[in-house]
């Protein structure tokens, strides 16, 4: 059976329903899976599903891969994809796959998986599909189970955070699978909660679940400022990624939303270590030193960023997508729901709103993210080994873990390839209007020398 390569990617398994992904070929996965992780010793898998049309279908497929390598199946049904990266914690199971599309189109999903504790990138993702083809497979008789994590995901949250006043604040989860369970979670930290776009449904009718969108995010701030609320909350489809509006409208990208929270964490703990990715402001590593910290720079993706924690002993991880990991109080996986808590539990221990807080951090004249797109997936890799052979960018120190980062004293500029879609991803920041011009026109002369059109 013909199984597409392009779809094993660098942080999950991706790709288009019933062209790509069959339930046939969804099963062959399900099979390399449950086989690498009785490899690593662990034989129980924990399985969940975003709100995906095709999710039903899918996970059906999966299961029964799973089962045939002699696996046993821990089912926690519709989910958000933190509640099985909390059960892989928390149940006797320490392998799981969330089957989800994230934030691409309706006709994608994919799965993001996780074997005895660590969460699956690059090469470990690709060994999948050499599994595969090399028809390495456990063969057994696994058996399956459905249990329901919800109502002890939020206990667990509810009895370790508290508010110290009620806050009100606007949910959009934009038809994703966080509408479930967010709401919930809130109204039981005693937190007033205004829906919208909180019943879930596969064909997103009002608006992409991105919230790394300015887009997708317009009926949030609308409604944050028609209802007077603290704030407003804008999850992704599946519930790992936070979008963050002030009481003003105004939208809280997530590095600044991570100076505020390593602050917190750095109160209580000196000297703890927080990573964060190349597209983060460099206003965040600067903040996170000058309070007592260590700020470590890490490659973009959430596997690469869980891995940076568990390498180093981080507290904090964060990107600048919105998927946020604490490691303090919490488990160290990427979670929304559980971001979101902790910023109610410190806006709640201040008589300053949320704009106000916010406003006393540092800030700067940045870009939000600018994408150069290619005809085919695989392009933007080719496009960034051709840059990175003619870096030129005197008196800059440069980074490569990620694509190039060029850094003067006064601003920076990105560019790295995605992913996840063909195209080239740039960002930038400077302490001011005109140096943010002069660093832009730097990267647009050095990538037109590459036989690369931009259009900012």
């Amino acid at each position: 059976m013909f199984i597409s390569k392009s779809i094993f990617q660098a942080y999950d398994i991706r790709g288009i329903v019933e062209q790509e992904l069959t339930p046939e070929v969804v099963k062959l996965i399900g099979l390399a899976i449950g086989s690498e992780s009785i490899a690593k010793g662990e034989r129980g898998v924990v399985v969940g599903r975003d709100g995906r049309l095709s999710g039903i279908e899918l996970m059906d497929a999966l299961k029964a891969g799973l089962k045939q390598s002699g696996c046993h199946v821990v089912d926690i049904g519709m989910v958000p994809t933190p509640l099985v990266y909390y059960a892989a914690h928390t149940t006797a199971a320490t392998s799981g796959v969330m089957i989800t599309g994230s934030h691409n189109p309706p006709q994608y999903n994919g799965f993001k998986i996780m074997i005895a504790g660590e969460t699956l990138s690059g090469e470990r993702i690709q060994a999948l599909y050499q599994r595969i083809q090399d028809n390495d497979f456990s063969i057994g008789h696994g058996t399956s189970t459905k249990v329901d994590v919800e109502q002890d995901y939020i206990e667990r949250i509810t009895h370790d955070l508290t508010l110290d006043k009620p806050l009100h604040i606007v949910v959009d989860a934009g038809n994703g699978i966080a509408g479930n369970i967010a709401p919930k979670l809130y109204e039981q930290l005693g937190a007033k909660v205004t829906k919208l776009f909180c019943l879930v449904d596969g064909n997103f009718p009002n608006h992409h679940p991105d919230p790394a969108k300015l887009d997708n995010l317009k009926d949030l701030i609308e409604e944050v400022k028609n209802t007077n609320a603290d704030m407003g909350f804008a999850f992704d489809g599946d519930g790992d990624r936070l979008g963050l509006i002030d009481n003003k409208g105004t939208v809280i990208w997530a590095d600044r939303q991570m100076i505020l929270y390593a602050r917190d964490i750095l109160n209580r703990n000196q000297g703890a270590k927080i990573v964060f990715d190349v597209k983060c402001s460099s206003r965040l590593p600067k903040d996170i030193i000058e309070h007592g910290g260590k700020a470590i720079m890490s490659r973009t993706g959430h596997s690469f960023i869980k891995a940076k924690l568990k390498e180093t002993g981080a507290a904090l991880g964060g990107e600048m997508s919105g998927h946020i990991f604490f490691k303090e109080r919490w488990y160290g996986f990427d979670d929304a729901l559980y971001a979101g808590a902790r910023l109610l539990e410190i806006l709640s221990k201040t008589d300053q709103t949320c704009a106000q807080i916010f406003a006393d951090l540092p800030d700067s004249f940045n870009t939000p993210e600018i994408n150069i797109p290619f005809e085919q997936q695989g392009q933007q890799f080719d496009a960034m080994d051709r840059l990175s052979k003619n870096i030129h960018f005197p008196n800059a120190d440069i980074t490569t873990i990620d694509g190039v980062r060029v850094d003067y004293d006064n601003g920076w500029g990105l560019v790295r390839p995605s992913n996840t879609t063909p195209c080239l991803v740039l960002r930038f920041e400077a302490d001011d209007e005109k140096t943010l011009g002069a660093i832009q026109e730097k990267f647009k002369v050095w990538l037109a020398n590459n036989d690369i059109a931009t259009d900012f």
